[in-house]
């Protein structure tokens, strides 16, 4: 685009991210198909499997009109009449009656072969247009848009070092992992301080937030936190640096240390159930008002978490 990256040139920037993320072991927020890492990285021819993998719609129409192309070839292997094997059928209707052209399905202004347009699918070249469409979907089609993709990787580091890793290895060393927390887990690997214990009411009410998130809570809370969706390989112990909670000062204690009760603020008190918390990602720091229960504190930090993504507003 005018004053823009090119796509090949945008595939090129993704190569050199993704090595530059592996090199630094930092987490990316950019899940990539499975299928991508083994074409890209690996190297791997893809076929008509790997198209259900990524578009299953897609996939589906085609493994059926596979069969179908199966179905005439073995008819014609054994000298079956041209009316026989012409009498194949898709779902119960005659294949030249799919009206299908040699264009890409959804696009006919994209030809799989020259004059495409106006070449009409039949019995006799069904299996030519299956293998076109596969070709165009994860083969010919997209084999610039792999090696640009090869080109900003190989600026940082070696893909054939990476063939040691699975996909699903290297979507976890990219992307992170998931983790089930309980208490244990969170009291070993996290660290409360500036007022805060283990003991502290407000962390004690934040444990039970924490361990009864699911899997997109969890994703939002460490997105607020740490800047990314997932923890790295290992999961909380490996997260560097540490995740930690501090006390935020309530705004309306007017900078006094203790309730009226002579107990610390850090306790947990009314005067903070209207302030929202706050973080520091890049040091992976959780600053918590100590809410008065359980209740307010998981509606304020549900609040922030999903209203300060992609915002310093919060922070």
């Amino acid at each position: 685009s005018p004053g823009g990256l090119t796509r090949l040139a945008t595939f090129t920037l993704l190569g050199r991210v993704v090595g530059k993320a592996l090199q630094d072991s930092r987490l990316l927020d950019v899940p990539l198909s499975p299928t991508f890492y083994r074409a890209a990285v690996g190297g791997a021819a893809l076929a008509l499997p790997d198209v259900a993998a990524i578009d299953p719609g897609l996939g589906k129409t085609l493994g059926t009109l596979s069969a179908a192309a199966k179905r005439v070839a073995k008819l014609r292997a054994a000298g079956a009449a041209e009316v026989e094997w012409r009498g194949v059928t898709v779902d119960g209707a005659a294949i030249q009656d799919l009206c299908l052209s040699f264009t890409y399905p959804g696009d006919e202004t994209f030809p799989l072969r020259a004059g495409g347009a106006d070449l009409t699918v039949d019995a006799e070249n069904l299996g030519e247009y299956v293998d076109a469409v596969v070709d165009a979907t994860v083969g010919g089609g997209v084999a610039r848009q792999l090696e640009a993709f090869r080109v900003g990787l190989r600026d940082i580091c070696r893909p054939a070092a990476l063939g040691v890793f699975s996909e699903s290895e290297l979507e976890r060393v990219l992307c992170g992992v998931g983790q089930a927390w309980t208490p244990e887990l969170l009291a070993e690997c996290v660290t409360f301080d500036h007022g805060y214990a283990v003991s502290s009411p407000p962390i004690k009410a934040l444990v039970q937030v924490l361990c009864a998130y699911g899997p997109e809570e969890q994703k939002a809370f460490l997105r607020f936190v740490t800047g990314a969706p997932r923890l790295p390989p290992g999961g909380l112990a490996a997260l560097h640096p540490r995740l930690t909670v501090v006390c935020k000062q309530p705004s309306g204690a007017a900078g006094g240390s203790t309730r009226a009760d002579g107990q610390p603020i850090s306790s947990g008190t009314p005067l903070a159930d209207k302030d929202l918390p706050s973080a520091m990602t890049c040091a992976s720091y959780l600053k918590l008002p100590p809410y008065s229960c359980v209740e307010v504190l998981r509606e304020r930090l549900g609040y922030a978490v999903n209203e300060g993504v992609g915002s310093f507003d919060l922070s």
